[in-house]
């Protein structure tokens, strides 16, 4: 674990979420020098393949000091291997595009919609399906969310609303009362689910302005984390976990599986009992959508599914997330 230099962070008790956003890293040498390997310039790409680095200073601390293959660092640091061009994998890895219905409004599944909230993430992961995502074309919350509310009136159908992004936690408190405003006069909407990666990387973010606003909402309350691998939780993750507990959430986790991160039956056992040592549940371990410029992270179904059975023989079934696919025009996730 690393000690940040108070001259090269700011102290998260003296700033709030946003200062720490936007004291985030995001240069490639900067990162290695903080990590100790500011000598290792043979593992940088000339560039970023268009998809820049940003990782808040706070998910810096908990990378392990001059290891290259750390798994937390593997996850942000542009590679090489992000310029490949491999059959297979695309753009548009999941088919978002095929199920836009509207401004930042997805529609894939039954009595489920989902909004592209934000555009924004406060730690740009290498392997994200979204990585090139046209989020200029048109947010969700653009306008008060009135396109988004006027889909879902019109819907009667949609029981459970989801927010992605992006992440929908880089929007202020503010914004995301505007829509729990439009959502409590619209009955059939019974459950907002939040993906979000904020509390694990910026835990900072779940603040009592947050809560409050979280507590009172009269709707049932999923928030889906994503975490990869044990290191990424600490005291920090643990009080955040326990507050959007408090404000009345369920916790659940989805896990990428990936190749060097979390490809090991130790790794992903540890993952899960961290995890619900926080209060959280495994969800699900996804295979990797074949997003462009992800291919070395694969790891491949048979592996995969041997993973699967160690993990059965060695956590309760509780503890156990469900391996899936998500492959698009699907009605669901693929069980593998």
């Amino acid at each position: 674990m690393i000690t940040a230099s108070p001259h090269s962070r700011l102290s998260s008790a003296a700033a709030g979420w946003r200062e720490l956003w936007r004291d985030a890293i995001t240069d490639s040498g900067e990162l290695l020098r903080a990590v100790g390997l500011g000598h290792r310039t043979d593992l940088l790409p000339a560039d970023d393949a268009g998809f820049a680095l940003r990782v808040p200073r706070g998910f810096v601390a908990r990378m392990r000091r001059n290891d290259p293959t750390d798994p937390l660092l593997l996850q942000v640091l542009p590679q090489r291997a992000e310029h490949d061009q491999v059959e297979g994998y695309t753009a548009d890895a999941v088919g978002d595009m095929a199920s836009r219905a509207g401004q930042g409004f997805l529609h894939k599944y039954d009595g489920r919609a989902l909004l592209i909230a934000s555009g924004s993430c406060a730690v740009n992961c290498r392997y994200c399906f979204r990585r090139h995502f046209p989020y200029g074309e048109g947010i969700a919350a653009a306008s008060q969310w009135r396109d988004a509310l006027a889909r879902l009136r019109a819907d009667p159908s949609i029981r459970e609303l989801i927010l992605s992004g992006g992440d929908p936690l880089a929007l202020a408190t503010h914004k995301l009362n505007e829509l729990g405003d439009g959502l409590v006069e619209l009955p059939q909407v019974i459950r907002l689910r939040i993906h979000t990666r904020l509390p694990v990387v910026l835990p900072e973010r779940i603040d009592d302005e947050f809560v409050s606003w979280l507590g009172a909402l009269p709707l049932q309350k999923v928030v889906v984390l994503h975490a990869n691998h044990a290191n990424e939780f600490d005291a920090a993750v643990d009080a955040a976990c326990a507050r959007l507990k408090a404000a009345g959430a369920t916790l659940l986790n989805q896990s990428v599986l990936l190749r060097g991160v979390n490809d090991d039956a130790d790794a992903l056992a540890a993952l899960s009992e961290r995890m619900f040592a926080a209060g959280v549940l495994p969800y699900y371990l996804h295979q990797l959508d074949r997003v462009q410029g992800a291919a070395h992270f694969e790891v491949n179904d048979s592996r995969a599914l041997a993973l699967m059975e160690s993990l059965r023989a060695r956590l309760p079934g509780y503890l156990v997330p469900r391996l899936v696919r998500e492959v698009g025009g699907d009605t669901s996730k693929r069980p593998l």
